[in-house]
Parts: C-alpha cells; sequence; structure tokens
C-alpha cells in the first residue's frame, strides 16, 4: 500500500472543510431567511384579519388611525376619477391568461392627495401593439382593500409613455406616477371590491406554512453537508 503524503491529505482536508463550512452557513442563512418571511407573513396575515373583523373605514376617519395600522383596512368613501388618466400594470395572468390590471388615480371624498386604485384585471388583445377598451365609471362608490406595503421588482424603464391614454407599466409606483400625472399622489394602493373589471388580488400568495416548509428543508441540507463533509473528511484519501 502506497502512503500519500502528508501535506496533500491536510491540504485536502483542508478545502473540504472549508467548502463545507461556507455551504453550511450559506444553507443556514436561507433557511433563517425563509423562516424570517413565514414569520413577516404570519404577520400580515393576522393584521389583515383584525383589520377585517374591523369593518370598512369611512375615508374621511382614515387619518384617526395610526399610520402603522392602516395597511390591510378596508375603506369606502365617494370616489372620482382624474381622467383621462389610466395606467396599465402589465404582465398579470390569470388563469394562464395575459392581461393588465387597470389603475386609475381618483380623489376620495374630496380630502386628502389623489390615490391610486386597483380596478381589477382584464384581458389583453392578441397584438402586443393593440391595448384593450376600457370603460371606467367616472365616479363611483369606493369600497377597497387599502395596502400601504408597495414592494414589487422591475427590469428597466417602468413606463411606457406614449403621450396618450392608457399607458403601461410594469409595476405601481405613485412617487413616478404622481410626476406624470402632475399631481401629488398618496404612497398606497386601493384594491377595489367591485369594478368592471376582475377583482384577484392576494394579500399574501405563499402561505407561512410554506416558508417554514423551506426553512425547514434549507436547514436538513445544511445538515446532510456537515455529515458528508465529516465522512468524507474520515475517507482515506
Amino acid at each position: 500500500m502506497t502512503a500519500k503524503p502528508i501535506g496533500t491529505h491536510f491540504s485536502r482536508n483542508w478545502l473540504l472543510a472549508v467548502f463545507t463550512l461556507v455551504a453550511f452557513a450559506l444553507l443556514i442563512k436561507l433557511s433563517y431567511w425563509q423562516w424570517q418571511r413565514a414569520e413577516q407573513k404570519q404577520t400580515q396575515l393576522e393584521q389583515l384579519q383584525s383589520a377585517e373583523q374591523q369593518g370598512p373605514v369611512q375615508w374621511t376617519h382614515l387619518a384617526s388611525v395610526p399610520a402603522e395600522q392602516q395597511d390591510g383596512l378596508m375603506v369606502q368613501g365617494k370616489a372620482v376619477w382624474l381622467k383621462p388618466a389610466v395606467w396599465l400594470l402589465d404582465n398579470q395572468l390569470i388563469q394562464g391568461k395575459a392581461g393588465y390590471d387597470v389603475v386609475i388615480p381618483v380623489l376620495v371624498s374630496n380630502q386628502g392627495p389623489a390615490v391610486l386604485v386597483n380596478l381589477g384585471w382584464v384581458a389583453a388583445p392578441q397584438s402586443r401593439d393593440v391595448l384593450p377598451e376600457l370603460r371606467i365609471p367616472e365616479s363611483f362608490e369606493l369600497m377597497a382593500l387599502l395596502r400601504t406595503e408597495l414592494k414589487g421588482f422591475r427590469v428597466g424603464q417602468n413606463l411606457e409613455d406614449t403621450g396618450l391614454w392608457p399607458q403601461r407599466m410594469q409595476q405601481v409606483e405613485p412617487a413616478e406616477l404622481a410626476k406624470v400625472l402632475g399631481q401629488e399622489l398618496a404612497p398606497v394602493l386601493l384594491y377595489q371590491q367591485q369594478s368592471p373589471y376582475l377583482y384577484h388580488y392576494q394579500a399574501v400568495v405563499m402561505p407561512p406554512e410554506k416558508h417554514r416548509a423551506y426553512a425547514l428543508q434549507w436547514l436538513l441540507l445544511a445538515v446532510a453537508v456537515v455529515v458528508i463533509g465529516w465522512f468524507m473528511s474520515k475517507k482515506e484519501l
């Protein structure tokens, strides 16, 4: 039996240890991140449930609600469309069919800055060069879910500003849309419950349980990496 040089044995074990530690740290970090996401989703669901139990809040009374408790409230009031502004939120798939969410700016009960309202989904025409024909009510009774947490991801330009309405956009960014509108917009988004278009909004797409399952999966992989690394270090080189 030919003995391997001690230096080679040590070098290989050292590289294996470094790789194992790096992989373990990365997997633990992923597990912890998923667990944090689960806690955030759980808190969000509890807040939405609490808001639902409170019933709708009049828009004129919204200022009396602490800002940290407004997310998830159902609000109502008289909404007046600031025509002709209409934005089409792109890349909205419903049952595999492409379409847009129709977003308009409104004044509610003649109080405060203008606010954006998502009226729901409309199917996209077959040609990308054609936009859907829209029927927007000039005024309507607002009964909408209020979201103050607006998060999204986009690559490149957000708006397709053609100088005509409606205009496509990649995500709702009130500060940017306010510049186009030439009027202040509140940093929130309302999801109207009843409109000519399809309501499909889900406050939480992935439930906390699924995040916890992913967290456990990453944790088990981290343990497996350590076990495999230990066995490989004991293997005769």
